[in-house]
């Protein structure tokens, strides 16, 4: 019998219903306090028993990543819309404040990105790469227009991006979030500086 049987037969509407429920509340749980909730406290605030939760999702890791890679593809799936909306520069740099801004709002998202608890690049390889593809599409048409400067790299970036994201955290009752942190980044990745 497969492991995971949801692939091969169909859920039945409540369980779809329950599945949902269970990630929508992972979802903001993980969110608000980052990977360190049990299950059984995710099961309670969705109104499910814990062996519901474990129906669907076998681990915690499991369950947590299907609400990271959930945010990730939206992020990923948002490059392609930004790249043909804007100038090469204008899309990296919306992309990585989008990418800033959901994780600012994200604990779960921000620790998965700084591996910290789970490392989406051990845990969940395919769903990084997808992510490092779509910010290296980014950053080399914004290189080659002259807007982000040369030499930088997606592990560059992606640094900047995670302590953007701590950042955001951590000034998050000020008005403004990075407010001015953020002119200054931005300063820092235009071109014209090599």
């Amino acid at each position: 019998m497969s492991a995971n049987l949801e692939s091969v037969k169909p859920l039945r509407a409540d369980a779809r219903r329950n599945r949902a429920r269970v990630l929508d509340t992972a979802h903001e749980v993980f969110a608000a306090e980052g990977f360190g909730v049990p299950i059984d406290e995710i099961a309670r605030r969705a109104g499910v028993g814990a062996g519901t939760v474990y129906r669907h999702f076998p681990t915690k890791e499991a369950l947590f990543e299907a609400v990271v890679l959930d945010r990730l593809d939206r992020l990923v799936a948002s490059a392609p819309d930004l790249a043909a909306a804007h100038e090469p520069g204008e899309a990296f740099f919306a992309f990585l404040w989008a990418s800033v801004d959901e994780g600012a709002g994200d604990k779960g998202l921000a620790e998965a990105m700084a591996g910290a608890g789970y490392d989406i690049a051990v845990l969940a390889p395919e769903a990084e790469q997808r992510f490092r593809n779509a910010f290296g599409d980014l950053l080399t048409r914004a290189q080659a227009a002259g807007a982000v400067r040369a030499g930088l790299t997606v592990d560059d970036v992606k640094a900047l991006l995670v302590g953007c994201m701590a950042m955001q955290r951590y000034r998050s009752g000020e008005a403004g979030g990075l407010g001015l942190l953020r002119e200054v980044v931005q300063d820092g990745l235009r071109g014209g500086r090599n």
